[in-house]
């Protein structure tokens, strides 16, 4: 047998092998590319070789985005944001039937895409929202549903951590700009067939709706939330424009956060040394996944498993619509097991080289792997949205898989329509020039 398929043999059955034992996903990582990589060379060279790439992959001014915009989500998670975003979402569409689904649907998507955060996006609205849905009559596992769903659009919709660690893991084929920009309509996309979804069945259940408000209490509720509405468009304007980079972007994220919440008075100047801790803790665990994740990268690299991946599929498929379909459901199962982060480093390097070889822009895959990451952060067995949305609603987690089960089939319509239609990723970047 050929030593590199061993070696690569050797990668993956240890990985999964450790996963199902339930080891860290990061020691997993690590793990398996050290014994992976003691076939070839010594112990100590291997372990030398190991760290110097988990270094050299931290070693980017692009990654201090992903710190500070942990820490502004959190601030924003605690600084009374969300329920101005939800005032703001009730009066603007909550007389539709099924209204709260809809506010619930809308409100994630406007606090998923100011903090960066999914997980932020359906602790703060669902702890808010779930409550509320069900004292009018909504079923709590549809509630859920409705909750993860809508808050993984804020992976899409940027500021996106995800879209930033896809700008390190393309090697800087995709600029942070570009795939920022190429977000906007696939995840408005994904929040509108999720907003259908909804309409039908509040229409088959006769779901409630709350009463039409007056323009003056439509106005009071925006001025209410424009501010926090305002943090998107100096963000995501500076960096498009060229006024700061997306580190830079974060760290104004951060400041004008704390500048709100201590204005809006729902965070004390006391509160920030825990809410440095927590963030703190976040970041940990994410850098090292990242380190881990860039050593796999290239031992990927070094044993060319991207041109053996790339080489399998041209050489038994022929159709460039089959190979992104097949790619699509391999993104779609390793989503359902591995979290975001480390699947964007591990599998960006094995695919990017063989869709870019079919034509396809680096931005226009960016947002595709994202877009089927973020179903499998709603999905069995380790989704993350699944278990946060589920532990916020205080439901089984069985009792959300049937109700969940037609925004899923939404997305992954949205999924296959951005695949096939790459004007509607790329009509953005290109009218900006990028």
């Amino acid at each position: 047998m050929n030593p590199e398929l061993i070696s690569i043999l050797i990668l993956f059955v240890t990985f999964f092998l450790l996963l199902l034992l339930k080891v860290p996903v990061a020691f997993s990582i690590g793990i398996a590319t050290a014994l992976t990589l003691l076939i070839s060379i010594p112990f100590l060279p291997a372990m030398t070789t190991i760290s110097q790439r988990m270094i050299t992959g931290l070693d980017s001014f692009a990654l201090l985005a992903i710190p500070f915009f942990i820490l502004a989500g959190e601030i924003m998670n605690q600084g009374g944001i969300a329920r101005r975003m939800i005032n703001f979402a009730k009066s603007l569409i909550g007389s539709l039937p099924g209204g709260l689904a809809f506010v619930n649907i809308l409100a994630a998507m406007m606090f998923g895409a100011i903090s960066g955060s999914a997980v932020a996006a359906a602790t703060a609205i669902g702890g808010i929202m779930t409550d509320r849905m069900v004292k009018d009559g909504y079923p709590r596992g549809f509630t859920v549903g409705v909750n993860i769903t809508s808050a993984s659009t804020g992976l899409v919709i940027p500021p996106s951590n995800a879209l930033i660690v896809f700008a390190l893991a393309s090697g800087g084929s995709a600029s942070v700009a570009a795939l920022f920009l190429a977000g906007y309509i696939p995840g408005m996309l994904v929040g509108t067939a999720l907003m259908v979804v909804v309409f039908i069945f509040a229409r088959k259940y006769k779901l409630p709706r709350a009463e039409r408000v007056p323009l003056s209490q439509l106005w009071k509720d925006f001025k209410g939330a424009f501010f926090s509405l305002l943090m998107l468009v100096v963000v995501v304007g500076g960096i498009v424009f060229g006024v700061f980079t997306a580190t830079e972007a974060a760290a104004i994220a951060v400041v004008y956060a704390a500048i709100l919440a201590l204005a809006y008075r729902e965070v004390k100047i006391q509160d920030f040394l825990r809410i440095l801790l927590e963030s703190s803790r976040i970041n940990a665990i994410v850098t090292f996944l990242i380190g881990t994740s860039m050593a796999m990268s290239w031992l990927f690299s070094f044993e060319s498993l991207p041109q053996f991946i790339s080489n399998l599929l041209l050489n038994n498929i022929h159709s460039p619509i089959l190979i992104f379909l097949v790619i699509n459901l391999l993104l779609l199962v390793v989503g359902t097991f591995m979290d975001m982060t480390p699947a964007v480093l591990i599998f960006t390097p094995i695919f990017l080289p063989l869709v870019t070889a079919l034509g396809m822009s680096p931005v226009h895959f960016g947002i595709i792997m994202v877009m089927n990451l973020c179903i499998g952060l709603c999905t069995p067995p380790v989704g993350s949205l699944l278990f946060v949305g589920s532990g916020v609603a205080k439901v089984k987690i069985t009792k959300v898989i049937r109700p969940l089960v037609p925004f899923l089939i939404a997305m992954v319509v949205v999924l296959m329509v951005i695949t096939y239609i790459p004007q509607l990723a790329m009509w953005l970047p290109n009218l900006f020039g990028y």
